[in-house]
């Protein structure tokens, strides 16, 4: 199992925001993370990515126990994340943004960044290259120059994904990644999961889209008020009375 979350509890003061939920993320696949709002899907995804410490139960990654890890250490071994809310350098430019993205694997020092030595330079030139690539990957390499705030709020969604994917991660972790988008954008949006996951990327998303997550993901995930309601494939998830009653507006 590539990430494996356990019994994950986050209470704030008196209140639970998650109770119990064990989630398991397997290798090369999408899976998806539903619920109404204020279910405790972010909360959860901030369990994670760092964000936020669980007041009980434990996170693994590849093996290795991650909890309590901060978030530039969990993105360094191997873990990306889009967020809610757009999160991007506004004033830098499309390209700049994919730069910052690719700090965490850049090896030059200090010292030769500050001397612009002839390794720096080279590394340097690697990356904006590397970056250009990136822009392709998601049809952005265009607006390269572009300030980053001057793309329209779909294209911005896009961005920050390949910005979460120029730091090198096998796990993405995408927090309702078409939220804004039109719905071109999102047939597009199709596409693009299936050509990260040919990378060698896997996705764990959060989505109110139920089209798109019952059309893309491999095994699906419900939350209810901090619980763990339902998990299954598509279809037996889109068949469960709860999740009927609880999200999909049954009787």
């Amino acid at each position: 199992m590539l990430l494996s979350a356990n019994e994950i509890t986050i209470q704030f003061g008196g209140l639970t925001a998650v109770d119990k939920v064990s989630i398991d993320i397997e290798e090369n696949k999408i899976t998806g993370l539903i619920g109404p709002n204020g279910a405790g899907k972010t909360t959860f995804f901030n369990s994670i990515s760092g964000v936020l410490k669980p007041t009980e139960g434990h996170v693994t990654f590849l093996g290795k126990d991650i909890t309590g890890k901060k978030p530039y250490q969990i993105n360094e071994l191997g873990i990306s994340r889009t967020y809610q809310i757009i999160n991007l350098f506004k004033k830098m430019t499309v390209l700049d943004n994919v730069m910052v993205g690719m700090h965490t694997r850049l090896k030059s020092g200090y010292f030769s960044s500050l001397l612009h030595l002839p390794g720096e330079r080279r590394e340097e030139k690697e990356a904006y290259e590397k970056a250009y690539q990136w822009l392709d990957f998601v049809g952005l390499k265009d607006r390269a120059r572009e300030e980053a705030g001057n793309l329209s709020y779909g294209k911005q969604r896009l961005l920050e994904i390949v910005r979460g994917l120029a730091s090198g991660p096998k796990l993405l972790l995408l927090d309702e990644p078409v939220a804004g988008m039109n719905t071109a954008e999102k047939l597009e949006f199709d596409q693009l999961l299936k050509r990260i996951l040919k990378l060698g990327v896997t996705i764990f998303m959060i989505e109110h889209d139920v089209n798109l997550v019952m059309g893309v993901c491999d095994s699906i995930y419900v939350l209810e008020y901090g619980k763990l309601l339902a998990h299954g494939r598509p279809e037996e998830v889109q068949n469960d009375p709860e999740v009927i009653r609880a999200y999909l507006g049954g009787e």
